[in-house]
């Protein structure tokens, strides 16, 4: 890594205000070239604010930003990109019926008179690959690639773009465990190359494998920056939230009551198969696996989301008479989804119309919207829902507050069994715990939960029963006394039977 003095990038008193939020105040952030910096906090603590100024989506109300040891009050997207500024956000931009070569010198196609030269092209484009030991086929078309190779394509192609300063929100979000490790190796290429990387990612464990410094934001403040070194995932948590975490995000002991949900030998195709389940009153039970082991469309299978080609499910003691989800939903089964913008919530409309939509949707002709204005009010007090007003747009929320949301919907709604998945993806530490706290609540209340998620620590400490899953089936079976991270793994992978632990 460079010298400390040999700097790229430093903002002084950046301050950036939005209706009832103030996002930035007086930040202060330096970085320098070859540098991993990992930028923390919880959700709405600034983080993205900064980057989008960076990238020049915002225009600062104050501040400085020195680039290059040229003095800029705002940037434009384009002055930006001149100055080397590439932002990979968690949605890819690229072109999918394009090929991995014309994404990665898209705008710059060499050739002559508006005849491209294919040949150059994918020599510069297997050039630019193999400098980053990047294994992608120029010709490939990037809709037939997954997740982790379109994210390379992204960087490929901003190196292409004599990237200096490369920004990643949450890169790893929705990559496996192979693919997480081949974006380390990339990042730490880039690294020996001394491109300066800002990594935002509210995965801890993989900010003190991959960073050199960490910055932590609070409330549109910087808090702190450290040595990644000299720190440690407890004191930036404290950082991050301010407060004592201990105790926090364990379920307590609540009396289990009658079985509410019961599935027997459900199945889809390939995709789940034969798969027998319970769920009681009072009971959170997990749902553990690798990526593409089923445990999302199992979820949508309870839901009705998606058609089972056999099984029978019973809720509530009776066999369950829906065939879509609303016609779940109307019973008291009701999805949180993994994708909550697209598949939760309508997000250019406000917290009111969001919270009301399911409760009244049940075929009131007359609406009372003071009385609407009210429950949205309690929900949001009831769920610390943080937001200007009740009549803020939930797009305008974070990630944590909007989840929040999607739960006060079914709350209202009166809803009995709550199936999350990933209820705690991509929101902060502090909005994390508030939701475990939340869930919790719930079953206090004699509800049930089924809760996927590949968050080992949330399964481990908010399960009654974890149940694994591989290649579609249910493969193993932990209670909550005898689970462990080891045995869950070992489980998911193949390499040992989980039957024997409950």
């Amino acid at each position: 890594m460079s010298n400390r003095h040999d700097i790229l990038l430093q903002v002084n008193n950046l301050t950036k205000t939005f209706p009832g939020v103030k996002a930035l105040d007086n930040v202060h952030f330096e970085l320098v070239p070859g540098e991993v910096h990992a930028l923390v906090g919880e959700n709405g603590a600034g983080k993205s604010t900064l980057i989008k100024i960076l990238s020049g989506a915002y225009v600062p109300d104050g501040g400085e930003i020195i680039i290059n040891n040229k003095s800029f009050k705002t940037l434009t997207p384009s002055l930006a990109q001149a100055l080397g500024i590439r932002t990979i956000y968690q949605e890819r931009g690229l072109l999918p019926w394009l090929s991995v070569a014309e994404n990665i010198l898209l705008g710059n196609l060499p050739g002559q008179r508006f005849i491209i030269s294919w040949k150059c092209l994918r020599e510069q484009a297997g050039k630019m690959l193999s400098d980053l030991e990047l294994d992608l086929d120029p010709d490939a078309l990037v809709i037939s690639l997954g997740i982790g190779k379109q994210q390379s394509v992204e960087i490929a192609k901003a190196l292409y773009q004599q990237a200096k300063i490369l920004i990643m929100d949450e890169p790893t979000s929705a990559l496996g465990q192979s693919e997480v490790e081949k974006l380390f190796q990339t990042v730490k290429t880039l690294r020996s190359q001394g491109i300066a990387i800002i990594y935002i990612s509210h995965h801890l464990d993989e900010i003190f494998e991959i960073a050199d410094r960490v910055t932590v934001l609070r409330d549109g403040q910087v808090v702190d920056t450290q040595e990644i070194s000299s720190t440690n995932s407890e004191a930036l948590i404290g950082l991050m939230v301010g407060r004592d975490l201990s105790g926090i995000m364990v379920k307590e002991d609540v009396p289990l009551g009658d079985v509410l949900l019961r599935v027997e030998s459900l199945g889809s195709g390939s995709d789940v198969s034969d798969v027998s389940l319970e769920v009681r009153r009072g009971e959170i039970v997990g749902i553990a696996g690798m990526v593409g082991s089923g445990r999302t469309q199992l979820a949508r299978l309870i839901f009705h989301a998606d058609k089972a080609d056999q099984g029978l499910i019973y809720f509530e003691g009776k066999e369950l008479q829906a065939d879509s989800p609303r016609e779940s939903t109307a019973q008291g089964i009701v999805l949180i989804p993994e994708d909550r913008k697209n598949q939760g919530l309508v997000l250019c409309l406000d917290l009111v119309d969001n919270v009301n939509i399911a409760s009244t949707s049940r075929g009131r002709s007359i609406l009372n919207l003071g009385k609407l204005e009210d429950v949205t009010r309690q929900q949001m007090a009831s769920l610390d829902i943080r937001a200007p007003s009740s009549r803020t747009e939930v797009q305008y929320l974070s990630g944590g507050n909007q989840q929040k949301v999607v739960l006060a919907k079914w709350l209202e709604f009166g809803a009995e069994l709550f199936i999350f998945d990933e209820p705690t993806q991509g929101v902060d530490v502090g909005a994390k715990l508030e939701i475990h706290r939340l869930m919790i609540d719930l079953v206090r209340n004699g509800k049930a939960i089924l809760m996927v998620s590949s968050d080992m620590a949330e399964l481990l400490a908010l399960s009654d029963r974890i149940l694994v899953m591989r290649q579609g089936q249910i493969v193993g079976e932990f209670a909550s006394e005898e689970a462990s991270e080891r045995k869950i793994i070992e489980c998911a992978l193949g390499t040992s039977n989980g039957r024997n632990a409950t």
